[in-house]
């Protein structure tokens, strides 16, 4: 029969039993219900103590291999606090991270939020929403999607800046970032294609509806627009007043200004510009993300084949517009934001016309007969379009001639 516990009182009756009534060990064990066994560890313990000897003992282990050191103890308060300073993300599966680095086991997850509580080192923060009811869109590779957006900051002279991001959707990376005094359509375009000369061209891109980026709600085509679809790039701009369906940008918003304000104020755009490119390498390179098993951007990003634009065009843009040519034999079309003049000539003045406008070209078309009067080429970088029919006659004469 095994020990059975017993209480302090009953130990000492059980002993005093055989000392002072005579009784055997094997007596005790029947009357008292309990093992032989037992019973001579309790006379050990008299021997050995007295009575105060019978006196119930712990349970606790005397030692636990699972058991966290101090030096352990003391790096993830150290990391936490390091991690902080930087503006950087200090959660249990952070610090984890960072301490595998090393080449070392970490604790669970649970035992580093216990210290950190322990520390004072946790702010409770309010009750969140389930997660299960949180619905999240992910793109399936590198360059399926590119979100952007941007942002407002303030140098230390109190002067407010703009501040312009590209981000992977799949990977989190940041392909771009940039500040400016203010954000125009032409920035938009050049760090667009920085990023492609970086990283290639990508599938589609996810937007807000700024004026930078879509004109749709004026019925019309803003540079950035032309551009994604000669390119064949799918364009997606979010529902107005609903800014979660950017939410990884919305959200990486946070994460950049947190990092800025445990900087130096920047006195210049270029001084804030040499800190956000710092902060670009270490937000792919050095952090960490759970929604990507804890991989950094840079290793997600290049992990996975990267999508492209689709093969197959759409059917084409036509625009078409109502017109009438001046006395000049000069027409006006505002085309991504500006204004270009188009030479139709001047024995064609006062006609009324149609203006057929696709990705490549400008016809020109006489509404009463159909007869075409003009061809222009689109040409952003000139704010005059000559009649590229009229110049064909010209070659032609010349031959003749």
């Amino acid at each position: 029969m095994s020990p059975t516990p017993r209480s302090n009182s009953q130990s000492q009756v059980i002993v005093l039993s055989i000392l002072h009534d005579g009784l055997t060990p094997t007596q005790a064990a029947a009357r008292f219900g309990v093992g032989r066994t037992w019973i001579y560890q309790l006379l050990t313990r008299y021997s050995a103590g007295g009575l105060e000897a019978l006196q119930p003992r712990s349970r606790r282990p005397h030692s636990n291999s699972r058991s966290l050191s101090n030096q352990m103890r003391t790096q993830i308060i150290t990391l936490r606090k390091g991690l902080l300073a930087q503006g950087l993300d200090a959660g249990a599966a952070s610090i984890a991270w960072h301490i595998e680095q090393g080449g070392v086991k970490s604790p669970a997850l649970s035992t580093i939020w216990r210290i950190l509580r322990a520390e004072a080192l946790v702010i409770p923060e309010p009750k969140k929403r389930p997660k299960a009811y949180i619905t999240r869109f992910e793109a399936v590779q590198p360059n399926e999607t590119w979100q952007s957006d941007f942002t407002h900051w303030r140098l230390r002279n109190g002067s407010d800046v703009e501040i312009i991001n590209w981000l992977d959707d799949h990977s989190r990376l940041l392909l771009h970032c940039a500040v400016f005094k203010a954000i125009t359509g032409k920035i938009v375009i050049d760090s667009f294609n920085t990023c492609r000369n970086e990283y290639g061209t990508p599938f589609s891109t996810l937007t807000d509806n700024g004026n930078v980026y879509t004109a749709r709600f004026t019925r019309g085509k803003n540079g950035f627009e032309y551009l994604l679809s000669e390119l064949e790039i799918v364009q997606k701009n979010g529902s107005p007043g609903h800014p979660q369906t950017q939410g990884k940008i919305e959200r990486f918003h946070q994460t950049q200004k947190k990092w800025l304000r445990q900087q130096k104020p920047a006195r210049t755009i270029e001084q804030l510009q040499v800190q956000l490119d710092e902060f670009r390498n270490v937000y792919n390179t050095k952090r960490p993300h759970r929604a990507l098993e804890m991989k950094t951007r840079q290793r997600a990003y290049e992990a996975t084949i990267k999508a492209t634009p689709k093969q197959a065009k759409e059917k084409e843009h036509y625009r078409v517009r109502n017109d009438r040519v001046d006395q000049f034999g000069k027409l006006s079309l505002r085309r991504a934001g500006k204004m270009h003049h188009l030479g139709v000539g001047i024995h064609h003045g006062h006609k009324v016309v149609l203006m057929i406008v696709d990705h490549f070209k400008v016809t020109v078309v006489e509404k009463k007969t159909g007869e075409v009067l003009s061809q222009h080429e689109i040409d952003s970088s000139r704010s005059y379009w000559t009649n590229l029919l009229l110049d064909e006659e010209v070659k032609k004469s010349r031959k003749r001639k």
